[in-house]
């Protein structure tokens, strides 16, 4: 049996590339509500929002959406969890699984799956997951992650570069694919407390700095993030207007 868990979803409303998104309409309903529904149908004890302004929380709280008004100047996702936890009176044992305010299509079963492999697997400190990429311009793309696993699925690197990369990638351009399927990294993750408590506090990385991905701390300073590989890809997210069309479109049909 899975241990207990929370959910939270940090949702900030300042967004470069689409305002306000956490308040986006999608066919009724504000984005951050949609993703903690769907959360909600995970196996988690509670799901909670963790807000940096009054406009989420009121949002939240007119349908029924536990939510906390958490700083606004966090530099980052983990440290507004990390704060999140605390004001919850987490212990240092119990579980968090951080779904991105801007997944409102997230597989209530993938939530499952990070948060068991977490408690199965002792020496992690963080779980995560990942799939197969079919596709060579998604191998490509700067904005896709990827990341490399061990024999026993700990992560050995995340990227913003097409990795793994074969010795003769270079001869033909890249028009193909390596042998085995390279990995697309799925921005959800599990964490311990304690250890969600203590990431903020870590110095930063010179790798996580140059690949602007936060994860590579926790790696840089020798800490194991399992990755849980799903068959399939999960729905889309919504970065940008175009992103918000797209999922407004699914939500219609």
């Amino acid at each position: 049996m899975t241990q207990p868990f929370t959910v939270i979803v940090p949702a900030r409303l300042a967004s470069t590339r689409l305002p306000n998104k956490p308040l986006a309409d999608i066919h009724g309903l504000p984005m951050v509500v949609r993703v903690a529904q769907r959360a909600a149908l995970s196996n988690a004890t509670q799901v909670v929002v963790a807000a940096d302004s009054l406009e989420i929380v009121k949002a939240c709280e007119a349908h029924g959406i536990k939510v906390l008004l958490t700083k606004a100047d966090h530099p980052s996702g983990s440290d507004r969890l990390a704060e999140a936890s605390a004001l919850l009176g987490l212990s240092s044992q119990d579980m968090v699984v951080n779904v991105q305010g801007d997944e409102p299509l997230i597989d209530p079963e993938l939530i499952n799956q990070v948060a068991a492999l977490l408690q199965n697997r002792s020496t992690a400190s963080m779980s995560t997951a990942a799939h197969a990429i079919h596709d060579v311009a998604e191998f490509t793309n700067p904005n896709v992650v990827k990341v490399v696993l061990d024999q026993a699925q700990i992560a050995l690197y995340f990227s913003r570069a097409p990795i793994p990369w074969w010795r003769d990638g270079f001869d033909t351009g890249i028009n193909t694919l390596p042998t085995p399927a390279p990995l697309r990294h799925i921005g959800i993750y599990a964490y311990r407390v304690g250890f969600l408590q203590s990431f903020p506090k870590l110095t930063p990385a010179p790798i996580e700095t140059g690949e602007a991905l936060e994860q590579l701390r926790a790696l840089w300073h020798g800490y194991k993030i399992a990755v849980h590989v799903t068959d399939s890809a999960p729905g889309p997210g919504v970065d940008t207007p175009e992103d918000l069309a797209r999922v407004r479109a699914i939500f219609k049909a």
